[in-house]
């Protein structure tokens, strides 16, 4: 397969994003106003974009067929994870409930993070759905049938999932209501449509690219809609998360926005490097933040200090449990898995 530099810029891009978003959780409890509001604009794209390249990587490596053992290695290296992950976690939450005083069971809290994907790693449950999905996309030789349609309908689906469930007020235990495919599926036929008229793709053919690919992939059309948000923000209407109406939209118009504009430019070192941790520190940076919160918070130090210290301990934090459970294979199936990419 050969190296497509996009996905290396997507990556580090949805990386940073979610680690910020993330941080920007723990600023929140002591600042929250229109300047962190407009701040997770750009961020609320960075589970969407993990989804997308889950994808589009396997698409254009595998095209037409996958290997044997396909849904094999991804439940050894995503969710084995996952079940890790998610009893640190849980056995955490347990810990210090026991200490402030609320207690709770130690098995209806391990429920709720396992059973209702309740924590920060429900993005893996997603991502096995949609390796599933391609699995099930090769057996089923639908690479005959042309993409588009199903894209429009899924961004159509995915619109109504959220709108519907919010306006409802559906609320299933843990994160049950996110890890449904249904609120996904325009990032899957997303991913298949680029690859299909993707000049890399083994059937790719830019010749036949539709025209709508071409007009909405300008800057002006995301420049547009990021101008929308702004005037929303300053209404105060839009929820910041990556479960919401407008992020579908938004994606669909950075996605092809970043791919037309990040072509031809080569990865640097610093990209590839970030690349090499991704799935390290998508799961662990939220172990690292409470940790390092609990040490710097006592001192009051002023806001952007404390953003500051938080970013850069939890950061190395992450890079550093990476290089460790990744000396061993069982280490890196059960911690996170680093991504062989080659640093020029």
């Amino acid at each position: 397969m050969q190296k497509v530099e996009e996905i290396f810029w997507l990556r580090a891009y949805g990386c940073i994003a979610v680690f910020l978003f993330h941080l920007m959780d723990q600023v929140n409890n002591y600042v929250d106003n229109l300047v962190t509001d407009f701040m997770r604009i750009p961020m609320v794209l960075g589970t969407p974009i993990f989804l997308f390249i889950s994808v589009f990587v396997f698409a254009v490596r595998y095209d037409k067929a996958v290997p044997d053992g396909f849904i094999r290695q991804r439940v050894k290296y995503v969710m084995l994870p996952y079940f890790v992950y998610g009893f640190i976690y849980s056995t955490a939450e347990w810990a210090t409930r026991w200490a402030e005083g609320d207690p709770v069971n130690f098995w209806a809290n391990a429920v709720e993070y396992f059973v209702y994907a309740g924590w920060h790693g429900y993005f893996l449950i997603i991502a096995m759905q949609f390796y599933v999905g391609y699995w099930l996309f090769t057996r089923l030789r639908l690479w005959r049938v042309n993409p588009v349609p199903w894209f429009w309908l899924s961004c159509l689906i995915s619109m109504a999932y959220w709108g519907t469930a919010y306006w409802q007020g559906v609320d299933p235990p843990g994160y049950l209501l996110w890890v449904a495919p249904l609120g996904w599926l325009y990032l899957f036929f997303l991913a298949l449509v680029l690859v299909r008229y993707y000049p890399l793709a083994p059937d790719g053919d830019k010749a036949q690219r539709p025209m709508w690919m071409k007009y909405l992939a300008h800057p002006a059309c995301l420049g547009l809609f990021v101008l929308g948000l702004c005037v929303a923000t300053l209404a105060h209407l839009p929820e910041f998360t990556s479960k919401e109406v407008w992020v579908i939209p938004f994606f669909v118009l950075f996605t092809l926005c970043a791919t037309r504009q990040l072509k031809g430019y080569t990865a640097p070192n610093w990209v590839r490097q970030i690349n090499v941790y991704s799935f390290g520190i998508y799961l662990a940076h939220p172990m690292f933040f409470i940790a390092t919160d609990l040490l710097i918070a006592p001192l009051s130090l002023p806001i952007v200090v404390y953003a500051v210290i938080l970013a850069l301990v939890s950061m190395t934090g992450c890079i550093v449990l990476s290089k460790v459970v990744n000396t061993s294979r069982i280490g890196s199936m059960m911690f996170g898995k680093q991504l062989n990419v080659a640093v020029r």
